[in-house]
C-alpha cells in the first residue's frame, strides 16, 4: 500500500510581541484609529487654546495696570482693533475661552463615541470571533490539556482584559504621549531652558515605571491562573450540582470556593499594595517640577526675561497638566501588564496549532464500504504520557460488528478515536477503506463515520435539530426515520412540542435512557457507513437495550460497527469481540469461542452471568411471595 501523501506543517504563530500584536489589532480598522487619533490632537489643541487665552488676558490686565510691564504678546502678531475698549478686549477673550471649552467638549464626546465602536464593535466582537472559531479547528490534545475554567476565563475575562488595554491603557497611553508633544513644543516655544530644567525629572520616571512593570507581571499571571481555578470551582459546582446535594456536600463546596475566591483577593491585594507604593512616588517626583518652576521661573519674571500671564502662568498651566498626565503613567503601568497577561493568554489560543496536520492533496475514496484496518498502531495521548495503545494490528471488513471490551483504562475509547483522526498514532497506521486516514480529506471522512460518544451532550435546541445536527438538511421523514431506528420516536412524540420541543442545557429535562436515544438517532441520520458506539447502552435499562440494539441491527445492516460494551446481551451480536489489556489485544474471537478458552473475557463473562441469575433468582422469589394463597 502506498504511503499518504506528506501533510503540510502546521502555520506558524504570528510573530510580534503581544503590545505590537495588540496595536496591530486596533490599527486594521485605520480609518477609525486616525478619526480617534484626530479628535484627541483637536482636544489637546482645544486646551491650549484656552490656557493661551487665559494667560493672555492676565498679561492684557496687567499692561493696563502697570503701564511700564511688558508689551502683550498677541499671538500671530493679530493684536485686536485700537478702537476697542478694554472690557471689548476681555470680553472677547473670554468668547474665545467659552468656544475652546465647547468645542472641546464636543469632541470629546465624539472621540469616546468613535472609541467606543473601535473597541467593541471592531476589535473586540473580531477577537472573540477568532477565538471562538480556532477553538472549534484545535486539536483535541489542547483540550486535554487545558481544563475548562481555564479554557472559558481565557475566551472571556482574558479578552476583556483586551478591551482595558485598547479602551484605556492604549487611550491613555496616546493622551499622553500626544499631551507630551504637543505641551512640550509650546513649552519650548516659551522658554527652552526652563522647560529643560522643569523636566529633568522624565529619566527618573522611566526608570520607575520599567521597575515596576518588571514586579507585578509575574504577580497578574499569577492572578490569571489562579482566577482561571475559581471559575472552573464555579463550573464544576454548577455541573456537578446533584453530586453535590445528593451527598450533602454543599458546606464543603462553598468552603473550596471561598478559599479559592479568597487567593484571588489575596494576591490582587498584593498587586494594590505596589501600586499605591508607586503611584504617590510619581506625583512626589512631578511637585519636583513646580518646585524648580517657582524658583527659576520666578527669577525669570523677576528679571523681565518671562512674561508673568503668557509665560509663568501659562507654563505653570501647562506642566500642571503635563505633571497629571505623567501621573498616568502609573496607572497605564498597572493597566499594561494586567493587558498584556490577558492578552498573551489569549494569543496562545490563536497561535496554538490549528489541529491536526491536513495533507497537501486529499483524497476522498471512491469506495464507501467501510473497511477497517490498524496496522502495528501505537498511540499516547501527550507526548510524554503513557502508551495507551500498543501495536495494534487487525482487520474489520466491511459490514462486520466488532464489540471492544476490557477494564477502565485498557485504551477501548481510545481505539475508536483514531478511525475518525481525532487523535494521530505515534507508530503504524489507520486506515479506512484502504487509504491512511492521514491522507484523507478530513471532513469527508467524519461524515462517513457516526458517533455516539459515551458522554450524551444534547445542545440546547430542538430535537428535530438535535438529531440533525450531523445532517442539517435533512428532511423531517428522515429526521422521524431515525428517531424511529433508534426507538425515541414514540418519547419525542409525548413531549410538548413534539419534535420542536426545546430541550434544556445538555438535554437536563430528559431521562439518560432518551438522552442516548437522541444521540444514536443522531448518529444514524448521517447514513455512515462506520459507526462507533462507546457503551452506548450504559444509561439504558436491559429491555430498553434490547429493543435498541435490535433496532440497530436492522438500520445498520451492510455497515461497519465498532461497539464498546460490557454487557452479555451486546457482546453476543458482535461477529467479533477484541479484548483489551493494558492497552495490548489480548484475545479475540465470538463470544462462543472466548467462552470456551480461558482468560479475560471468560473470566468477566462469567461474573456478569452469575450476577444476572443472582438477579432472576431474586425476582422469582419476589413474585412467588406476591402470588395469592391456594384455597
Amino acid at each position: 500500500m502506498s504511503r499518504p501523501p506528506a501533510p503540510t506543517p502546521p502555520a506558524r504563530p504570528e510573530g510580534g510581541s503581544a503590545l505590537l500584536r495588540l496595536l496591530r489589532l486596533c490599527w486594521r480598522d485605520r480609518a477609525l484609529c486616525i478619526q480617534v487619533i484626530l479628535c484627541q490632537l483637536a482636544v489637546l489643541s482645544l486646551g491650549l487654546v484656552g490656557l493661551g487665552s487665559a494667560g493672555l488676558g492676565i498679561d492684557y490686565l496687567r499692561s493696563l495696570l502697570q503701564p511700564g510691564a511688558p508689551a502683550v504678546r498677541w499671538p500671530f502678531g493679530i493684536a485686536p482693533p485700537v478702537a476697542w475698549s478694554p472690557l471689548g478686549v476681555l470680553g472677547a477673550i473670554a468668547g474665545l475661552v467659552v468656544v475652546a471649552a465647547v468645542l472641546r467638549g464636543a469632541l470629546t464626546w465624539l472621540g469616546g463615541a468613535l472609541l467606543a465602536r473601535l473597541v467593541h464593535r471592531k476589535v473586540i466582537a473580531g477577537l472573540q470571533n477568532a477565538v471562538f472559531a480556532k477553538l472549534q479547528h484545535l486539536h483535541f490534545r489542547f483540550f486535554d490539556q487545558h481544563g475548562r475554567g481555564e479554557i472559558i476565563n481565557r475566551a472571556t475575562g482574558d479578552i476583556q482584559s483586551v478591551r482595558t488595554f485598547v479602551d484605556t491603557v492604549l487611550i491613555q497611553a496616546l493622551v499622553t504621549v500626544l499631551t507630551v508633544a504637543v505641551y512640550l513644543a509650546y513649552m519650548l516655544s516659551i522658554h527652552v531652558a526652563l522647560t529643560l530644567a522643569c523636566l529633568a525629572i522624565l529619566p527618573a520616571l522611566w526608570w520607575g515605571c520599567i521597575v515596576f512593570s518588571h514586579a507585578v507581571h509575574p504577580l497578574y499571571l499569577r492572578n490569571r491562573r489562579l482566577f482561571d481555578r475559581l471559575v472552573l470551582t464555579l463550573a464544576e459546582s454548577i455541573e456537578g450540582i446533584g453530586v453535590i446535594k445528593g451527598f450533602a456536600r454543599e458546606g464543603e463546596i462553598n468552603a473550596r470556593f471561598r478559599a479559592n475566591n479568597l487567593e484571588v483577593k489575596d494576591q490582587q491585594r498584593r498587586i494594590f499594595w505596589r501600586m499605591s507604593l508607586f503611584t504617590p512616588s510619581i506625583d512626589l517626583l512631578t511637585q519636583v517640577s513646580l518646585v524648580v518652576l517657582l524658583l527659576y521661573g520666578g527669577k525669570l519674571v523677576i528679571d523681565g526675561r518671562l512674561p508673568l500671564g503668557a509665560g509663568l502662568v501659562v507654563f505653570a498651566g501647562l506642566l500642571q497638566q503635563f505633571a497629571n498626565q505623567v501621573t498616568t503613567i502609573a496607572q497605564i503601568a498597572n493597566g499594561i501588564q494586567e493587558s498584556l497577561t490577558g492578552a498573551r493568554r489569549v494569543f496562545d489560543i490563536l497561535d496554538a496549532p490549528a489541529g491536526l496536520p491536513l495533507p497537501a492533496n486529499p483524497v476522498v475514496p471512491a469506495s464507501n464500504a467501510g473497511a477497517v484496518a490498524f496496522e502495528h498502531v501505537s498511540f499516547r495521548h501527550l507526548d510524554a504520557g503513557p502508551v495507551v495503545l500498543r501495536d495494534l494490528d487487525f482487520s474489520v471488513a466491511p459490514g462486520e460488528c466488532v464489540a471492544v471490551v476490557g477494564e477502565t483504562g485498557s485504551g477501548k475509547s481510545a481505539l475508536l478515536s483514531l478511525i475518525p483522526r481525532f487523535y494521530d498514532p505515534e507508530a503504524g497506521r489507520v486506515l479506512v477503506d484502504g487509504l491512511d486516514v492521514r491522507a484523507w480529506d478530513l471532513q469527508a471522512l467524519r461524515r462517513r463515520v457516526g458517533i455516539v460518544f459515551q458522554e450524551n451532550f444534547l445542545f440546547s435546541d430542538t430535537v428535530a435539530a438535535n438529531i440533525a445536527f450531523g445532517r442539517p438538511e435533512a428532511s423531517r421523514e428522515a429526521v422521524v426515520a431515525a428517531a424511529k431506528a433508534a426507538c425515541a420516536h414514540d418519547f419525542i412524540e409525548a413531549l410538548p412540542q413534539g419534535y420542536e420541543t426545546v430541550l434544556g442545557e445538555s438535554g437536563v429535562d430528559l431521562s439518560g435512557g432518551q438522552r442516548q436515544r437522541l444521540t444514536i438517532a443522531r448518529a444514524l441520520l448521517t447514513g455512515p457507513s462506520i459507526l462507533l458506539l462507546d457503551d452506548p447502552t450504559a444509561a439504558i435499562d436491559p429491555e430498553t437495550e434490547h429493543e435498541i440494539m435490535a433496532a440497530i441491527e436492522r438500520a445498520l445492516a451492510g455497515r461497519t460497527t465498532f461497539v464498546v460494551a460490557h454487557r452479555l446481551s451486546t457482546l453476543r451480536r458482535a461477529d467479533r469481540i477484541i479484548v483489551l489489556e493494558r492497552g495490548r489485544i489480548v484475545q479475540t474471537g465470538t463470544h462462543a469461542e472466548l467462552m470456551h478458552a480461558e482468560g479475560p473475557y471468560r473470566g468477566a463473562a462469567l461474573h456478569q452471568m452469575v450476577d444476572e441469575e443472582s438477579r432472576r433468582l431474586l425476582a422469582a422469589e419476589i413474585s412467588e411471595t406476591a402470588l395469592p394463597s391456594s384455597p
